[in-house]
């Protein structure tokens, strides 16, 4: 197994590898998002989110749950390669899927410290109640003006787009 890969974990033992963590004294941090089509305004706001603890856990939508959100020409890269790529960035430490339309049930499986969401979202922040009713903390992330995976999306189909190949 590459090391990547060994950061990738199912939910159900990732919240009992978080009460380790937690036990030992190590404050875990936790974020989610579709992550399609890495880029960099993607990475700047993982180490954003790494840099709020010690430990960083990404929930990654799986496709049903982005095509439910984006579309069904949603995801580009599927969930297993979206986890792959995600578990190789360093600033991440454990991965894991959540099926739901949104969060909630696996922030209060994993029970994180702190809880980081893109400032964009500040009017929703899915399982704020259950971090900050155990004294943890939510922190929104400053955007990277321009970089979206939309805004990519339309750059890949305006330059090679039927016709243009």
């Amino acid at each position: 197994m590459r090391e990547a890969e060994k950061k990738i974990w199912e939910r159900g033992a990732l919240a009992g590898e978080c009460a380790r963590l937690r036990a030992a004294g190590k404050k875990i941090v936790f974020t989610n998002g579709c992550f399609d089509l890495m880029h960099a305004g993607h990475a700047t706001y993982l180490e954003f989110a790494r840099r709020q603890g010690d430990v960083l856990v990404v929930g990654l939508n799986t496709d049903a749950s982005v095509r439910r959100h984006k579309g069904e020409k949603r995801p580009v890269v599927d969930e297993k390669n979206r986890a792959r790529m995600m578990a190789a960035l360093e600033c991440v430490d454990y991965v894991t899927w959540f099926g739901e339309d949104e969060p909630k049930a696996l922030v209060g499986e994993l029970q994180p410290d702190v809880l980081v969401k893109a400032a964009d979202w500040a009017h929703y922040v899915s399982g704020r109640e259950i971090v900050e009713a155990r004294g943890g903390k939510v922190v929104l992330a400053p955007m990277v003006e321009g970089l979206s995976t939309t805004k990519l999306i339309e750059k890949i189909v305006k330059a090679y787009g039927a016709g243009n190949q």
